[in-house]
């Protein structure tokens, strides 16, 4: 295999403009909201020195996030996609701007700074499931697994560096500072954002009560074969990666470490989720993504297990970025297909139950591990979880035959184009 088939290809960014100003303006939004992810516990720490404070503030822009996720599905299948966009960023914007003032007081209000964050998980989580709904309108749905690599790649690199921006922000000028630079960088967004075309849905979008349109949104994934076989798998995986509660454990009674090994335990796995992402060319290429998703998540919960054995730091190490890899180019495999096999008046929904369902998963995952942790020893907790995610998956995988035969795309839903007018369309994209 060439190794232009391999490495990810960036050529959508150059012939598509749209999902240019969209990957553009996510790079800007994922640092804006890394730099508060930092700031907002240095301040309310810094307010109150208490960690708990710092856990309910967490756990309101969680809540605010979970209902925006809901709402935000069943309006990016009845409104204008573009236009949902706009306006949760601007108003996203306009939090980051308050946080800003509230910070620049004498005494700043902790109940202004938990009442902004459960403000900004709210509507930042409505223009997400707006964003992703838009994916398929503007890049095709042939290039999703492309889309979905790069809007991954933004994402983990936006992860990594954002962090240590804020860290020399407000080690330099404090986080007000930090406010302020997340408040410009998330209104600049909407310079290149404002140039996308409208995303109306298609038949204009369930008209019928929001409660009922959220009913048939669980309706069509519960009866789904492959879309209801690919979110049990994400949830799966969503527990699995709450396995991080446990790294200051396994440190401390595995290698008689401390915050270094457990610092370099956390990095392990975006390093090999980043490249993943940067390597995950080659799945375009797949005639049966379905049976690759199925061991990528196989082999992943293996890791799993498999740390629970490791005696060594370098190999649990590897093993943790093998897991990261795993787990990138699992997510990208599902995001592609859930994307592929949904219509386009229920992209908004699917898309928010998906992203809630990773927030949940790795909310009852961090949940469940604790209370296993409590009966058994960390080590042998993960080799519990890691098994037994790996025997659901073979039961998941010899019990869904449609999973198994599954391709990029429900030709059922979406026609394949004749070759006259796919001929046509790669000449306008080239031209463009």
């Amino acid at each position: 295999m060439s190794k232009s088939k391999i490495m990810l290809d960036f050529s959508l960014l150059k012939t598509n403009a749209n999902f240019r100003a969209i990957f553009i303006a996510r790079l800007m939004s994922v640092l804006g909201i890394g730099m508060l992810n930092v700031a907002v516990p240095v301040q309310i720490y810094e307010l109150t020195g208490s960690s708990l404070q710092v856990g309910f503030a967490v756990a309101l822009d969680g809540m605010g996030m979970f209902v925006g996720l809901m709402l935000g599905g069943v309006l990016a299948d009845r409104m204008d996609r573009k236009w949902l966009i706009l306006a949760s960023r601007f108003i996203c914007g306009v939090g980051f701007v308050l946080l800003a003032l509230n910070a620049y007081l004498s005494e700043p209000s902790l109940w202004a700074v938990y009442a902004i964050s459960l403000w900004d998980g709210f509507f930042s989580a409505i223009g997400l499931t707006a964003l992703m709904a838009s994916i398929p309108h503007l890049v095709g749905r042939e290039n999703i697994p492309t889309a979905g690599a790069l809007s991954m790649l933004v994402v983990r690199i936006g992860s990594v560096i954002s962090p240590a921006i804020a860290g020399v922000v407000i080690v330099s000028f404090g986080v007000t500072w930090n406010y302020t630079l997340a408040a410009i960088g998330t209104l600049c967004t909407l310079i290149t954002l404002v140039t996308l075309p409208n995303m109306k849905p298609e038949k204009g979008g369930p008209q019928e009560h929001p409660i009922k349109s959220l009913l048939d949104g669980f309706t069509f994934v519960f009866t789904h074969k492959v879309i209801r076989a690919v979110v049990a798998l994400g949830t799966l995986e969503a527990v699995t990666k709450s396995i991080r509660i446990l790294f200051p454990a396994l440190a401390a009674t595995a290698f008689g470490g401390g915050a270094f090994e457990v610092g370099l335990m956390y990095s392990a796995v975006p390093v090999g989720s980043t490249l993943g992402a940067l390597t995950s060319g080659w799945i375009r290429g797949l005639r049966r993504p379905g049976v690759v998703m199925l061991i990528t998540a196989f082999l992943s919960f293996l890791c799993v297990a498999s740390l629970g054995i490791m005696g060594h730091l370098v190999l649990m190490l590897g093993a943790l970025a093998v897991f990261g890899y795993l787990g990138s180019i699992g997510g990208l495999l599902q995001y592609s297909i859930v994307q592929g096999h949904t219509p386009d008046n229920m992209l908004g929904r699917i898309g928010s139950f998906w992203t809630a369902q990773d927030v949940v998963g790795d909310s009852a995952g961090a949940l469940g591990i604790g209370v296993i942790v409590k009966v058994l020893s960390p080590v042998m907790g993960l080799v519990s979880l890691g098994l037994g995610c790996a025997v659901a998956t073979l039961f998941v995988g010899a019990g869904v035959r449609s999973l198994r035969e599954a391709s990029w795309i429900d030709t059922s839903l979406f026609p394949p184009e004749p070759d006259a007018m796919k001929d046509t369309k790669n000449t306008v994209a080239e031209v463009a």
